[in-house]
């Protein structure tokens, strides 16, 4: 048997100094003392005969070979985990733990009535739901830290070759308006109508945003025409200045299931135009897929829908 030059602890003590940028946040966070992580390192760099770090910088920087060995050390980690979920796994077939990804909105109205579903089919799994950007849960996907998620933006492109994409559902964008609103008692508008309203809006930057605008101009809407009243960081304070008589809003049907059935805001359809957007499954096929994650995406997935999404 080959012995190996590092263990799993040095590795560790590596991914945690990278994270932690020096090696006593890194002790701290491992509840270690630094005399202990110097050792470890200096043992290390003695079993390798290479530098990792570079002596010469205040903050911890590591050398090119060091930065391969966190690269590989980190891989390496990574796997030790997945094997420990396996094996949990094959023990406990009925249990275990999932996690769950859903990018803003989809992870605000969607995912819990589906997660909800499924804990009453099987109550004895316990379910983690992560909500994050769609970048952001993109990467999470990617590195194996999310089993797989929902999303409604695109993939960053640096992950398409990483990831599965499948299509679910397609989701409806409505455009609401104050119950007081002169439109409001239309059955539906023009298109030139649009450019009448002052709107509420997300962030420029948002991803949602930049969605929106998007299928909009694929329908013919050109959205930099829009008089943009205000931008918010959420959904949530859109629909309420929407709902105080601030200005009109495009958002996701689903977001607006309790406001329509309140009949606190009206949704108004514009004339010959559905304007919708595609939500996606994403997983990473290269990574372990426990029980718990192929019975959610293929027979909760498959089989519900929210009321609020039209296939």
């Amino acid at each position: 048997m080959i012995d190996l030059p590092f263990t799993l602890d040095q590795l560790r003590i590596l991914k945690a100094i990278a994270s932690e940028g020096s090696f006593k946040k890194a002790a701290d966070s491992l509840y270690i003392s630094q005399p202990a992580v110097s050792l470890q390192v200096h043992n290390l760099e003695r079993q390798l005969n290479v530098l990792i770090f570079d002596r010469g910088n205040r903050k911890a920087s590591f050398t090119e070979e060091g930065e391969m060995l966190l690269r590989y050390g980190n891989r390496i980690l990574s796997l030790c985990d997945e094997t420990c979920r396996a094996i949990d796994d094959l023990h406990n077939l009925q249990g275990g733990t999932l996690i769950v990804g859903a990018s803003q909105t989809t992870g605000t109205y969607l995912m819990p009535r589906l997660i909800g579903l499924f804990r009453q089919k099987y109550p004895q799994v316990a379910v983690q739901l992560q909500v994050h950007s769609t970048r952001r849960i993109a990467w999470s996907v990617a590195n194996g830290h999310i089993n797989l998620a929902i999303i409604g933006g695109e993939v960053p492109i640096e992950l398409k070759n990483m990831l599965q994409v499948t299509s679910y559902a397609e989701d409806e964008l409505a455009l609401i308006l104050p119950k007081s609103h002169p439109f409001s008692m239309l059955t539906s508008i023009q298109k030139e109508d649009l450019y009448r309203l002052r709107f509420i809006a997300l962030d420029r930057q948002s991803t949602i945003r930049k969605v929106i605008d998007k299928v909009l101009n694929q329908n013919g809407i050109d959205s930099t025409r829009f008089k943009i009243e205000m931008e918010l960081n959420s959904v949530e304070a859109i629909k309420n200045a929407v709902q105080s008589g601030l200005g009109a809003a495009f958002v996701s049907v689903s977001a607006i299931a309790k406001e329509l059935e309140l009949g606190v805001l009206q949704w108004v359809k514009i004339e010959d135009i559905v304007i919708k957007r595609t939500l996606s499954i994403i997983v990473n096929p290269k990574k372990y897929r426990s029980k718990a994650s192929e019975i959610f995406s293929k027979e909760i997935l498959t089989l519900f829908v929210s009321p609020c999404i039209n296939e």
